[in-house]
């Protein structure tokens, strides 16, 4: 009998900023393997898609050190590696665009039985510390371009 707990966190990952090691830290705080997905590219409509390529991204993500495994979402169907990997928690960052009521709903459906969790926010522990890829972005086109 396996008693480890799952959680997948998920998400664009960008341009990675400590806003995303914290959101990835306090999901791998809440089971003992956690699976990253990667949205894909062509997926992304709710926001600027991602500048990096989407192996590029999975791949750093799957360097750091709160992450057991990282994999580039399904194309059509975003709950396609959720009932491969069959989680015991789906944790959203904490400005994710998703409902978690819309999403119980959707796993609900599919007899995917978890817990939906959403991660806490993080204030820079600095003046200057930047914890969104959208400022990054914005930055960078101030300063360099």
């Amino acid at each position: 009998m396996n008693d480890s707990s799952t959680v997948i966190a998920q998400g664009t990952f960008d341009i990675l900023h400590p806003g995303h090691l914290h959101y990835l830290r306090e999901a791998a705080a809440m089971g003992d393997v956690l699976h990253v997905i990667i949205a894909r590219r062509e997926n992304v409509t709710h926001k600027e898609r991602p500048v990096l390529p989407d192996r590029q991204r999975r791949d750093m993500v799957a360097a750091l050190d709160p992450v057991d495994s990282a994999l580039l979402g399904d194309k059509e169907d975003i709950f396609v590696p959720i009932e491969r990997i069959d989680p015991d928690v789906i944790v959203l960052g904490h400005d994710q665009h998703h409902d978690e009521a819309g999403i119980e709903s959707a796993l609900a459906e599919r007899g995917i039985d978890c817990a939906v969790k959403r991660a806490s926010g993080r204030e820079p522990d600095f003046d200057g510390e930047v914890l969104s890829t959208g400022t990054i972005i914005d930055r960078i086109c101030e300063q360099r371009c």
